[in-house]
């Protein structure tokens, strides 16, 4: 991985309808946000509010830490991006 993931840390944001993690690329913190339909297309049984998405993050942190991962990759090269929303086109 170009990103690490040190901090386990991670948070539900009603407004904006999905959860927010960090990661890390040496000393550049890197925002990520996972919208919850993609949430809710990685588990469609999950329930529906703050705690079934932050649960199905919890039990899904590998897989969507290696999909920002590689959204991440692809984007550095370009530019200077330090946020990223994952969507349910990257899963």
């Amino acid at each position: 991985m170009a990103i690490n993931f040190p901090n386990p840390s991670r948070s539900y944001e009603e407004k904006k309808h999905g959860v927010s993690f960090w990661g890390y690329d040496q000393t550049i913190e890197i925002s990520f946000f996972v919208e919850d339909s993609a949430l809710s297309k990685i588990d469609s049984k999950a329930s529906a509010d703050e705690l079934g998405f932050l649960n199905t993050f919890d039990l899904n942190c590998e897989r969507i830490r290696e999909v920002a991962d590689s959204t991440y990759s692809r984007s550095r090269k370009a530019s200077h991006i330090f946020s990223f929303t994952l969507t349910t086109s990257d899963f």
